[in-house]
Parts: C-alpha cells; structure tokens; sequence
C-alpha cells in the first residue's frame, strides 16, 4: 500500500498517544509502518514515550514525504502546550485539537493523501464544552463528507454486529424501530459485507427486538409487524434470515452460521459482541465515501499516562483498515 493509513491520536489526555506508540513500537509493525502515519501531535507523543519508557523514534512528516523505516512518521496537527497538560483531565484547548485531528484525516482521505483513517478516542463531552457540535466521530465525518446514510458496524474475527439503533433510551427503541430504518440497516450491512469484507453472498441474521422474538406475538407485535415483512423482500436471495430469538442468534453467528447480526439497539448487540472481542473489537462506520475504522473503547481517563493501556483494538483496527482499502480497490472490487 503506496498510500498510507492515518492514524487520529485522539484526546491528548486520554490513552491513544500510549496506544499508539505501544502499536509503533511492536516489532511486526516496524517492518510495516511505512504504510501508517500519525495525525496529532509530536510534543504529546514524545512526553508519553519518555513517561513511559517505550522505545521509539518520532519524526516529524508531511503529506507526500518519505517515510523512514524503524519511525513514527507524525502529521503535527497541534503543538500543545504538554506543560499544561494532565492526563485524564481533557480541556477546550485537547478538545479543539482532537477535532483538527479528525478533519484533516478525513478530508485527506477524500483527497487520496491518506488510503483509510483509523481513529484513537476521543471524549464527546468535551468537544460538546468545546464548541464542536457534533455528538462524536460518526456524525462528524458524515458531515464533513456529506454522507446522509452511516450505521455503525462492530467487527471482530469472530463476530460481527450493525445496529439500527444506536444511543437511544431503551424505553425509545421501539418507537424508532420502523421498516425504513430495518431496511436501510440491512441493505448497508450486506453491502459492507460484500465490498469491504469480500463476501459474495453474505449471510446476515436479523435478531428480534422482545424475548423469544415476540413469541408470536404473546410479548409484543414488532417481529409480526416491522421485522418479518422487511426480512422477507430479502428471503429470495438467500441472505438474510430471522427474526432469530436474541438469546441464541449471536452463539450461532459466533460460531460461524452469519456473516453479520442485525441488533435492534444497542446493548442487545454490544453485550455479546465486547463478551468476545473486549480488547480486539472494531468500530467500522459503514456508508462512508471513505475508510473509517476506530478501536473499540473510550478515553480510559482512569488509566491515561499509567502504562497500562492495551493496543491490540488500535492493531486490529489499522489491519482491517488496511484490509478493506485492498478489498474495495483490489481485485474483490474488480470481480
């Protein structure tokens, strides 16, 4: 891969710098990394690698230079004040940065600078004090790309989960459950599938809303009247299938009947998907006009600066980053 991969460094504050050098500093990905750069800033990366005792070279890069082996090649976005700075404790000024870091990585990618982003955490409530009017990531990169259709894919080797609804209280779900919104879930879940995990034929499972999908009925009529009807203008194809009782249906995905689950809201599908993939789960945004994958968990302001973050989300992220760029314009694309 010619082009690289951008890496967002996230809330300065927060555990992606540490993240990422622990990414870096891995020994398969020094062989590698001419493919991956670093979008932040290089006085934050270069406290946290002497705080923290791992060994790394930082270089500064700008788009179009070379990238040196054995290095961190680092788009310097910010030049914080790293004086002033508290682990954990994010203010406007790691706010404002964090949202640079996104832009610049999303409209490098719509001009073909940077092959795919993958992006470290960021703290939403902060960017909400800050000014920046969006709830997080998602919404800021359709904006920014003028994307009017987006769901959120959590994927992992094992398991692979969309949501049709995503941060809505429970009391909430069913009211915004609507054929529409099934159907759009469904469409771009198999169309993901195919293009950017190169499954021909996906087999996607669409999990009920209520206990034993309905049970006919006897504990509520969504199945009956939304999720049945939407399933079966698929069924011809072979594709997609239930509503399957949400209690069984992610054993049989994980154990490799479906390609994908269908979850109705968001702890029905995020419980059993962070059950098997807590530290190698990734966050896909699907709809996108470009590559967008992210780790798989928060700030973690607890921990930031302690050494004891894991970078194997921020490692499985940038691999199926990569994977994706080669499966959308290689030769699965071409097929």
């Amino acid at each position: 891969m010619n082009t690289p991969l951008a890496i967002t460094m996230g809330c300065p504050v927060g555990i992606g710098p540490e993240i990422i050098l622990k990414f870096f500093a891995r020994e398969e990905q020094c062989r590698m990394n001419s493919s991956v750069v670093v979008l932040g800033d290089l006085g934050v990366l270069s406290r946290a690698a002497s705080l923290l005792n791992i060994p790394v070279q930082l270089v500064s890069w700008q788009p179009g230079s070379k990238i040196l082996p054995g290095t961190i090649p680092v788009f310097e976005i910010s030049q914080l004040d790293v004086t002033r700075l508290i682990w954990g404790q994010p203010d406007a000024t790691t706010a404002l940065a964090m949202a640079d870091y996104i832009r610049t990585a999303a409209l490098g990618c719509l001009d073909a600078l940077f092959a795919a982003m993958v992006t470290c955490p960021i703290s939403k409530k902060s960017l909400q004090e800050a000014g920046v009017s969006f709830p997080g990531h998602t919404e800021m990169l359709a904006d920014l790309t003028g994307t009017k259709r987006y769901r959120m894919m959590m994927a992992g080797t094992r398991l692979r989960v969309v949501l049709v609804t995503i941060h809505e209280p429970l009391t909430e779900v069913g009211n915004l459950l609507t054929s529409d919104e099934l159907n759009d879930c469904i469409q771009m879940t198999v169309e993901s599938l195919q293009h950017d995990f190169a499954i021909p034929q996906p087999q996607v499972a669409v999990a009920g809303l209520n206990p034993h999908s309905g049970e006919q009925g006897m504990f509520g009529r969504e199945e009956l009247d939304i999720i049945e009807p939407v399933i079966h203008k698929y069924s011809g194809a072979g594709r997609v299938s239930g509503p399957w009782p949400p209690d069984t249906v992610f054993y049989k995905a994980s154990s490799g009947d479906f390609d994908a689950v269908i979850a109705m809201y968001h702890d029905q599908g995020l419980i059993p998907f962070k059950l098997l993939h807590f530290q190698d789960g990734v966050n896909v945004t699907l709809g996108l006009p470009i590559v967008r994958t992210s780790v798989d968990h928060g700030t973690a302001y607890d921990i930031a600066g302690k050494g004891c973050a894991d970078a194997a989300s921020l490692q499985a992220a940038v691999s199926m980053a990569g994977k994706i760029v080669e499966n959308r314009t290689g030769k699965h694309a071409r097929e």
